[in-house]
């Protein structure tokens, strides 16, 4: 499967760049182009999934809109052409359910590919952090 600019993704880095631009469209279905049969999930919270459409369907009630400004993405030394372990990382932006606006919110996904394809996807950000502060319910970093 070709991404915007016709090339076929071949890295590790690339693959998961891939995934992760067509998961925030979302495109659920082409993001599993990229994806192993056994794929294993845990999203923030230690939820548990297994598809891309279980993603995209927790965003669509968490978020009235989400997006994801890749920052940099991370290959982890030591990687071969039959796995490597991938860091994506930067800033979520988009609008609560409310339809209140926010970005800057810190995202962390580390990623297994093997044999091109992506095995395992752990999720983790700031959202329940500022949903916490916005319900009055957080605890300052100094009283914490």
């Amino acid at each position: 499967m070709s991404n915007l600019s016709g090339t076929t993704p071949s890295t590790p880095a690339e693959i998961v760049d891939e995934y992760l631009r067509l998961l925030m469209i979302p495109d659920p279905a082409a993001a599993r182009a990229y994806i192993a049969p056994d794929l294993r999930i845990r999203f923030t919270g230690g939820r548990v999934m297994s598809d891309p459409a279980q993603c995209a369907a927790f965003n669509a009630k968490r978020y009235a809109w989400v997006k994801k400004k890749v920052e940099r993405t991370e290959v982890v030394a030591g990687a071969t052409d039959t796995e490597a372990i991938v860091y994506s990382l930067g800033f979520l932006y988009g609008a609560w359910p409310d339809g209140a606006l926010f970005e800057g919110n810190r995202y962390v996904d580390r990623y297994i590919v093997r044999h091109r394809k992506i095995v395992s996807m752990e999720v983790w950000n700031d959202s329940a952090e500022w949903l916490l502060t916005n319900a009055g319910l957080a605890c300052d970093r100094e009283g914490a």
